[in-house]
């Protein structure tokens, strides 16, 4: 792990925990913002997961899951759903959620001015199905086993080694399951070294990717997931990820 990872601070876990669970009056708290772009953790799973072929009693995988809310919505469709995140305080909240089914947070709203806020999760969801583990996306366990469903969403370029990724992910998806891929394209080195790059050099990085998924996953549906990360009150990430339903070959 490096040294300065973002993902392990307290800020992180705050802004993750809003961007995961909180509602749009929370988040857009003046009234006004990208509408389209909340709910991401449920949209990447909601409108890239094929229902009619999904058996609802298969496996299923979120890799890079964060504080846990696409788990847990994969829990709503599948029986058995396993979270792996790299980072240690991601995994703890989503224990501390998968046991009580809350979490109390703080959002801020400017400067040292935060608001004490609940993390909850849909009482829908069945948290025994799910269970979470701190692991490394580019060097899974060989032990973990295939899944009818394997879910990363804004991973990929997050990771050091993303081909190595991408190369586990035929093992990791059964044979006519279904791969949920959602990424940004966001290439910084701080996280990527410039020749690991999927693409963003010389080449689109989609172009890319497919090509490498193509041997033995299809394409079946491909669409924009906007996404929103509030900062503060008045300042936040706005991005478009690219989201895409694979289809493992037979």
């Amino acid at each position: 792990m490096k040294r300065n990872d973002p993902y392990q601070t307290d800020r992180a876990l705050r802004e993750y925990l809003l961007f995961h669970y909180g509602s749009e009056e929370e988040i857009l708290s003046l009234g006004v913002g990208p509408r389209d772009a909340l709910g991401f953790c449920v949209r990447t799973v909601e409108l890239l997961l094929d229902l009619n072929t999904l058996t609802g009693d298969g496996r299923a995988l979120d890799l890079g899951c964060a504080v846990g809310r696409s788990s847990f919505e994969l829990a709503k469709r599948c029986n058995q759903v396993i979270g792996i995140d790299k980072s240690p305080s991601f995994v703890h909240a989503c224990e501390t959620l998968r046991v009580s089914g809350e979490l109390a947070f703080e959002s801020v709203k400017q400067g040292g001015i935060a608001h004490s806020l609940t993390a909850r999760v849909d009482d829908e969801v069945d948290r025994g199905r799910v269970r979470f583990e701190v692991g490394d996306a580019c060097s899974l366990p060989e032990n973990l086993g295939s899944f009818e469903v394997v879910h990363a969403a804004n991973l990929l370029c997050r990771l050091p080694d993303p081909r190595a990724f991408l190369a586990r992910l035929p093992d990791l998806v059964l044979p006519g399951g279904q791969l949920l891929l959602a990424t940004p394209f966001t290439w910084l080195e701080e996280f990527t070294p410039i020749d690991k790059w999927v693409g963003g050099v010389e080449d689109d990085s989609s172009h890319v990717l497919k090509s490498l998924l193509s041997s033995s996953f299809q394409l079946e549906r491909e669409l924009n997931l906007p996404f929103l990360i509030r900062e503060h009150e008045r300042k936040f990430q706005f991005g478009v990820s690219l989201g895409m339903l694979w289809r493992r070959s037979r």
